[in-house]
């Protein structure tokens, strides 16, 4: 991204004020830190938009596969460390099929991957995108798997396959769901190139040398397509570290932007495959395919997965709200927490486990945790009392009890004061809530 002078000096300088800034100079300022878009100035000329357009392209190039609402986007990355922004589309993980499985397996094979779904912390876990590829040799035996495939899933598709027209017959097939085109090297690269320029589909180069994996690309656009997919055939993980490391630094400090592009990476059913798999989410891999992915390797790998990609700056929240849990009738307690994710979801677990009825009263606290959320002055007797409000907790309940966190027991008078209720103090940690509860509840 340009400086904000930079981008002044291709902007009007009219100082109009209908970009919502006051100034052309403090609207560059916004573009440079991504908090406009160029759209927003309607006197910039053709000239200065390009430039500042092509000077502004993110560094890794946004592929999107698939269409409609089942869409998976790769690339689109600024950063080369999380910490130092964020990264921000995740790792898709696809499951390899291929035309020489009996109807029986291929059947088998797609329920194991719908059963590859798990949720944590309010977000669900799950497979993204489904390989077809080609063993048989047989144009009309892929196509007609890649459409039975189709028809069975609505995941997006990679479609896997050296040969260019067997290929161009699979992708008649399934045009439409614009799936990713493996397959094209040195030896394929203007046929395969022709196929996804046809059917306007993104393309997958392979390459274990990055300086012909560049010639690739070059190659590869001068025949009409840009949206590429680059995969350096790592067959260890040092080399699957090394060269997805190469290909993400020299274009996020744009020492070469000729491997700007998301990578894709097949990992191999061993044990030195699950590690290459854990490595490529933490460093950069934009696609893994699997053979065999089992739930005890899914699950960790969803997990990393979801924590590498959430905003290190944005605490994961839940709504604010009340929450009834086991059934809670007129005669329940209310407790309360905030709307950090993570201790919401301890708490939720703990109190389902006491099997005693509660209203559960979420805080907004800005996905802070309760001790952190109290010594920042977020959770006080005030934000409680208006969070009950909002939600009619008091209208729900005749019980008049609330149940406080152990850790901010010094509020139970401010809390009394201000919400009417009795205040009880519970456990300092939620691990003791089951007890606790019982015990109220006898």
């Amino acid at each position: 991204m340009p400086t904000a002078i930079e981008i002044f000096k291709h902007l009007p300088k009219k100082n109009c004020g209908e970009c919502k800034n006051p100034t052309c100079l403090a609207f560059a300022m916004q573009l440079a830190n991504n908090k406009a878009k160029l759209d927003d100035c309607p006197y910039l000329s053709d000239a200065g938009r390009n430039a500042l357009a092509s000077s502004s392209a993110p560094p890794i190039r946004l592929v999107r596969v698939g269409s409609g609402k089942n869409v998976v986007d790769m690339g689109d990355e600024t950063e080369l460390y999380r910490h130092d922004k964020r990264f921000f589309h995740p790792t898709a993980l696809a499951l390899r099929v291929n035309d020489m499985m009996s109807a029986d397996e291929l059947g088998k094979k797609l329920g194991h991957a719908r059963s590859l779904r798990f949720e944590r912390v309010g977000q669900v876990l799950k497979l993204d995108m489904i390989e077809a590829e080609c063993r048989s040799g047989d144009a009309t035996k892929f196509a007609s798997f890649v459409q039975s495939v189709a028809s069975m899933t609505d995941w997006p598709l990679v479609l896997r396959c050296k040969d260019a027209s067997i290929m161009n017959a699979a992708v008649a097939v399934v045009k439409d769901r614009r799936p990713l085109l493996h397959g094209a090297d040195e030896s394929n690269v203007k046929e395969m190139a022709a196929v996804a320029k046809g059917a306007s589909c993104p393309l997958v180069l392979c390459s274990a040398d990055l300086g012909r994996l560049a010639d690739l690309v070059e190659m590869a656009r001068k025949e009409g397509v840009e949206d590429l997919v680059l995969d350096p055939m790592p067959a260890t993980m040092k080399e699957s570290l090394e060269r997805c490391t190469v290909i993400r630094r020299s274009a996020i400090r744009k020492t070469f932007r000729g491997l700007g592009f998301p990578i894709y990476l097949s990992t191999p059913a061993t044990q030195e495959g699950t590690l290459m798999a854990l490595t490529a989410v933490m460093k950069y891999g934009s696609l893994l395919s699997f053979d065999e992915l089992p739930s005890a390797q899914a699950l960790p790998l969803m997990v990393l997965r979801q924590n590498i990609y959430t905003d290190p700056q944005v605490p994961i929240q839940v709504k604010a709200d009340l929450y009834p849990v086991n059934n809670p009738g007129p005669d329940a307690p209310i407790l309360f927490t905030t709307n950090f994710s993570l201790t919401y979801f301890t708490v939720l677990s703990d109190i389902e486990k006491s099997k005693v009825p509660v209203w559960l009263q979420v805080i907004d606290t800005e996905g802070l945790s309760v001790l952190t959320s109290y010594s920042a002055g977020k959770l006080t007797a005030e934000a409680v009392q208006k969070a009950l409000l909002a939600s009619n907790a008091k209208e729900r309940t005749t019980k008049g009890v609330l149940i406080i966190p152990g850790m901010v027991a010094r509020m139970s008078v401010k809390l009394n004061e201000a919400t009417g209720l009795k205040i009880v103090v519970g456990p300092k940690e939620s691990s003791g809530i089951p007890k606790f509860l019982r015990s109220m509840n006898g």
